[in-house]
């Protein structure tokens, strides 16, 4: 698993992503870390990066063949003698499956580009605090100086300081 998973971060995701050289800015930063926290929608809100529509479709579609081809080689007897108001139904279902397999694909690389970049961005700006563990609690700590209504030049020096403390 893990070599198809390098595999996508090292070439499908490049392929299939454009992505500015510069790095995010701590602000966006700590929004696309408590987005990506709270289980939001990052498409077209992580800046920096763009999805290629037509690249994104063209690597699902061959995804989507290698997967279902080898059944329809191997049920193609069966597949041949079925009843075409059967077949109707069974291709109904197949296209309804793969559009829904689509959206399911394009959030997962979204999230995945998403994850990848904010961890960039945290070594930039957090270098001496693991993202692992301290990545809900920025995005805790971001909220509240939010809620506070804390100027830009402030929200650094909140959210290091109540690190420090709660460590």
């Amino acid at each position: 698993m893990s070599k198809i998973l390098n595999f996508v971060d090292n070439v499908i995701i490049p392929y299939v992503f454009t992505k500015s050289d510069e790095p995010l800015l701590f602000r966006e930063l700590l929004k696309a870390n408590k987005m990506y926290d709270d289980g939001l929608n990052l498409e077209g809100k992580i800046p920096g990066t763009r999805l290629k529509i037509a690249r994104n479709i063209y690597v699902f579609v061959l995804i989507w063949n290698i997967i279902i081809l080898p059944f329809s080689i191997i049920f193609h007897q069966l597949l041949a003698k079925i009843d075409c108001h059967l077949l109707i139904i069974t291709s109904v279902l197949a296209t309804g499956l793969f559009f829904a397999t689509y959206s399911i694909f394009k959030s997962w690389m979204i999230d995945r580009v998403a994850l990848k970049t904010i961890k960039e961005a945290w070594h930039n700006h957090y270098p001496h605090f693991a993202y692992e563990k301290h990545h809900k609690q920025v995005s805790r700590l971001y909220g509240k100086a939010l809620d506070k209504e804390l100027p830009n030049k402030e929200i650094q020096l909140y959210i290091l300081d109540h690190m420090i403390e709660e460590d």
